[in-house]
């Protein structure tokens, strides 16, 4: 029962990234974590490397690839700082950060925090969406903030090539420290079906709903998610 929630879960996660270009690690983590917090970050993060592939290959024409570049400049030193943090702290530690940075990407997203996309402003988001992504699994909050303000397309496609990449660093950098296993690569194997199938409903759902209500219903899960996972870590 627990792993069909789970799945469920990552499926609607997977959607909601299909349509507002991040959603999956703010979605999914805090019930993976609720489960068994050893599973992340490395689950997660092998699942978006997949997901960002297709979104790529969707919106590949609306991708801004000076944005994605500056992104990348501040991703890496965020990425190598999350891993060591990965290594050094405990489970439980990483699943307070992990709601803590929820519930802050919910407050900030609900208050409306806007700053400008100038190329400093989106190389930290891109450090700081490293750090998050590599120690929590859930990079999008940052990066969301910045490119908040270009179209639809734009954003899932450029989110989508700097998640990629990202991923990709974040995958080798839990690899270096050990935080890579059998257990979390057969676990993001079994949710993989899911993933793919919220994708490909986040088509349809770009086409028929109202984007803000999606995000609004999404935020609202994250949240309570978020404060689970906090009760159970107290």
């Amino acid at each position: 029962m627990e792993l069909l929630l789970v799945a469920l879960v990552v499926a609607v996660a997977s959607c909601l990234q299909g349509a507002i270009g991040f959603g999956l690690g703010l979605l999914a983590a805090p019930v993976i974590a609720l489960i068994d917090p050893t599973l992340l970050p490395g689950s997660i993060v092998l699942l978006a490397a997949v997901l960002t592939v297709f979104g790529v290959l969707r919106d590949r024409a609306a991708v801004d690839l000076k944005g994605t570049g500056w992104a990348l400049l501040g991703r890496i030193p965020g990425t190598v700082a999350g891993a060591l943090l990965v290594a050094a702290l405990a489970p439980r530690i990483l699943a307070l950060i992990l709601a803590g940075t929820v519930l802050l990407a919910v407050l900030l997203s609900v208050c409306g925090w806007q700053p400008q996309p100038r190329p400093a402003a989106v190389a930290a988001a891109g450090a700081a969406s490293g750090l998050l992504g590599t120690t929590t699994s859930i990079g999008g909050p940052p990066m969301a903030l910045v490119w908040h303000g270009t179209s639809r397309a734009r954003m899932r496609g450029t989110m989508s090539a700097f998640f990629l990449v990202g991923a990709l660093m974040s995958l080798a950098a839990l690899t270096a420290v050990g935080s890579i296993d059998r257990r979390t690569l057969e676990f993001a194997a079994i949710l993989a079906p899911a993933m793919l199938l919220g994708f490909a409903a986040s088509g349809w759902v770009n086409r028929r709903l109202n984007r803000q209500l999606v995000r609004r219903a999404g935020l609202v899960a994250s949240a309570i998610g978020a404060g689970l996972v906090i009760i159970q870590a107290i």
